[in-house]
């Protein structure tokens, strides 16, 4: 394993590990993204995580990407979880939930059905979680693809912020595109963790600061791609490709 440090301050530094099958650590902190087939989870996640952005579109089974954060001056790694649109994977998306600490539901602001289809997952995050106040449980109601035309919105920003009062979860329109709101809908995620264990170093307030006390890991992608209707899982290092 190789690892480069690059200091940025006296007390911030970014690290790069290139690590293969890097294995689940008990201090792990686990973000899953739910949303329909098409709505830009895969998008927002790899812009979020590598500053790219993939015009193609590619379903997904399941994709997770590793990033390490500071947690009260120690290194904690944030798992993220990019889950499958479909609906024939049902027990992967009970334990996505059943695993995960926050949680991102999107929708594109251009399809009303995909926000549709958010109640269900929300209402099985209510079943598995057993919160019957979803403030305790950190939720990110998320209306992607933002770039588009006004005219082919189908989404109000207002309706998002209904249901996002309705659901008492925090609520932001992003574009993984324009690379707009995406590294601050995953600060705003992290700010509704109350636990201890979770706060991050530094001042979080505005987005310039945010990389400044957000820290972050490349260290490897496990991926399962839906290929031809056949899983295929394939170790992508995040280093390899910086």
């Amino acid at each position: 394993m190789q690892t480069f440090l690059f200091h940025l301050t006296t007390e911030c530094a970014v690290l790069i590990i290139n690590s293969e099958n890097m294995p689940e650590q008990p201090n792990d902190y686990r973000v899953a993204v739910f949303g329909a087939s098409g709505v830009g989870k895969s998008s927002l996640v790899l812009r979020f995580v590598k500053d790219t952005f993939r015009e193609a579109y590619v379903p997904t089974i399941e994709d997770t990407f590793r990033q390490v954060i500071s947690c009260n001056k120690q290194v904690c790694t944030l798992q993220i979880t990019d889950t499958t649109g479909s609906h024939q994977f049902p027990a992967m998306q009970r334990l996505s939930i059943s695993k995960g600490h926050a949680f991102m539901l999107i929708y594109s602001i251009t399809s009303r059905a995909s926000l549709d289809e958010l109640e269900p997952i929300y209402e099985e995050l209510l079943r598995i979680k057993g919160a019957a106040d979803m403030q305790v449980i950190p939720i990110m109601l998320v209306g992607n693809k933002s770039d588009e035309a006004e005219d082919s919105r189908e989404v109000s920003t207002a309706e998002g912020e209904a249901l996002a009062r309705k659901w008492k979860c925090g609520f932001m329109e992003t574009s993984a595109k324009e690379n707009v709101n995406v590294k601050e809908v995953f600060q705003e995620l992290l700010r509704m963790e109350t636990r201890q264990n979770m706060t991050l170093v530094g001042d979080t307030t505005d987005s310039k600061g945010f990389l400044s006390c957000f820290r972050f890991l490349r260290c490897n992608s496990n991926r399962r791609r839906d290929r031809g209707g056949k899983g295929e899982t394939e170790a992508i290092s995040a280093a390899q490709s910086s």
